[in-house]
């Protein structure tokens, strides 16, 4: 037997001194089974986590004449101690039955621990080693039990986290406060609170080879896009990497096209938001430790609406976007066309305005070109420095410094006056397009466009213009058109361009979703028309 034993141990040691090294890409998602040792399965959980001082181990015995050695093991920071002290090791340390104790059976304690003794909501079996380490990792307790190879993880997570605040990127007028924290649970919630719906799905699943970082699939099983839902999940499983520490990570690694500078995956700190994307057909994905969630897909359309256009009556949501699409287009194209018009077409100006451009004009020492791209670079410089300090002092730093440096470069003469209104009504234009990544697509491409105003004046701006279309026609987000609103007719998809009345918007939009379109039943106009037959019989008789 000792023969035996020797050999037994010797294999133990081989095991263990190879966890000793750092974990490679797959050691972590081997199954590695536990056995009915303590000593030997918490030797090899101290080997993989060796000189980690916030890993506790807390030994006790139960048993009047401590018959039965057990175990918690936890991560310090990561847990509720008072849960623990109260709810586990007070329940364990007095709440059990002598008679069982007295039957010597390693099997009868386990259940005895597990079905009585540990007041713990979620409670769960592992036979896997390395799933129990990625338990005390992600902040869950295992309790290990001499003589049985099945161990206990249990539900105790407590970790500092923020509470739920009002969005700083996505701020609205009218509607909800709330928006989404960096611990996934209380995103899920969020977004539970809003649908009721059984047919409402999370899946859950873990990205990254080190950070194992917890992902969530959100969708409505009966009107999502299959294929689309399809798609995510292949590209998402597809992800091989260390580290996820950000959404920002998922949606450059499943994006269609990573040339293009037009986001492809939408992302929002409001639950809002996802929810209506939910009930639209489209995926949502949720990331632990931060704020930010994506939908996919996404069209271009679908980046100049604002949940507040359906919260305000349909005029002022319709005229909020049309203000929308406008201050795209100056944030585009406005200081392009001035490259043009005063550079290479002045005869399109009306004359007064030609000799009062050409009267500013006089004595400066720079192209046109030059003074525009400077004049840009500026504010985008104060733009940054103002995103970069803190709240008042970004604030006024992008004021007090546009206005300072806009007027010190007429007086020096070194812009003309026209130039400063041109740039700070561009700039200006660029704030109201609700997403702040298509925001930043618009500000890339509109130094390209001056550009080829530089060097064709308004036929390079019209060539621009077309090879930036070009592009989009061509994007596709998950299959679906990037322009599905504007070029391809499905139902539901004209009424978004244009914010419809809602007692009109009967149907989700037909690109998104391909089963159980309709959303909403009118029942006053039902009630009208049989008022109006009632009517029409009663005149007849």
């Amino acid at each position: 037997m000792r023969i035996i034993k020797r050999k037994r141990r010797s294999s133990d040691q081989a095991r263990y001194d190879s966890s000793n090294q750092n974990m490679n890409s797959m050691e972590i998602m081997e199954k590695v089974p536990s056995e009915k040792s303590l000593d030997s399965n918490l030797e090899y959980i101290k080997g993989k986590l060796k000189d980690c001082s916030d890993i506790v181990y807390r030994e006790f015995f139960i048993g009047e004449e401590k018959e039965w050695r057990l175990i918690l093991i936890y991560t310090d920071g990561l847990v509720d101690k008072s849960f623990i002290s109260d709810f586990i090791l007070k329940s364990l340390m007095f709440k059990w039955d002598d008679n069982i104790i007295k039957e010597k059976s390693a099997e009868k304690i386990y259940q005895n621990v597990k079905n009585k003794a540990v007041a713990v909501a979620d409670i769960s079996e592992i036979e896997d080693l390395n799933e129990a380490l990625l338990a005390v990792l992600s902040g869950d307790t295992v309790l290990i039990t001499d003589g049985t190879n099945k161990i206990l993880k249990l539900s105790t997570r407590g970790w500092p986290t923020r509470g739920v605040e009002e969005p700083n990127a996505d701020v609205l007028v009218r509607g909800p406060r709330d928006g989404f924290t960096e611990t996934l649970r209380f995103n899920t919630a969020l977004v539970r609170r809003r649908i009721r719906d059984p047919k409402l799905k999370m899946k859950a699943m873990k990205i990254g080879r080190r950070s194992q970082t917890d992902v969530v699939i959100a969708y409505i099983e009966d009107i999502v896009n299959r294929e689309v839902l399809q798609e995510v999940e292949k590209r998402l499983n597809s992800i091989d990497i260390d580290a996820v520490l950000d959404s920002g990570y998922i949606e450059q690694l499943i994006e269609d096209n990573w040339k293009s500078i037009f986001p492809q995956v939408q992302s929002t700190e409001r639950p809002d938001k996802v929810t209506a994307a939910l009930y639209e057909g489209r995926v949502a994905i949720l990331v632990d430790n931060t704020p930010f969630a994506l939908i996919v897909p996404v069209t271009l359309g679908t980046l100049f609406q604002s949940p507040e256009d359906y919260y305000e009556r349909w005029l002022i949501g319709t005229l909020t976007r049309i203000v929308r699409y406008g201050a795209s287009f100056l944030a585009i194209i406005l200081p392009s066309l001035y490259v043009a018009f005063t550079g290479f077409h002045p005869g399109i100006m009306p004359t007064q305005l030609t000799l009062f451009v050409a009267g500013t004009r006089e004595d400066l020492p720079f192209p046109i070109v030059i003074e525009v791209v400077m004049m840009e670079l500026a504010f985008e410089l104060l733009r940054e420095a103002g995103i970069r300090l803190p709240g008042p002092i970004g604030e006024a730093m992008g004021i007090v410094g546009g206005i300072i440096i806009g007027q010190a470069a007429v007086q020096a003469r070194i812009v003309s006056p026209l130039m400063v209104i041109v740039v700070a009504t561009t700039a200006i234009a660029s704030f109201a397009i609700p997403s702040y990544n298509l925001a930043i697509a618009y500000r890339i491409y509109r130094f390209i466009l001056i550009v080829f105003a530089a060097l064709l004046g308004l036929y390079g701006v019209v060539l621009g213009a077309i090879c930036i279309l070009t592009h989009l026609i061509c994007q596709k987000s998950f299959g679906i058109p990037y322009l599905a609103h504007f070029i391809t007719y499905a139902e539901g998809s004209k009424k978004d361009v244009i914010r419809a009345p809602m007692p009109s918007m009967h149907k989700r939009p037909g690109f998104y979703t391909q089963t159980n379109k309709v959303r909403m039943q009118d029942k006053r106009k039902e009630e009208f028309e049989s008022i109006e037959k009632g009517g029409g019989q009663d005149g007849q008789q």
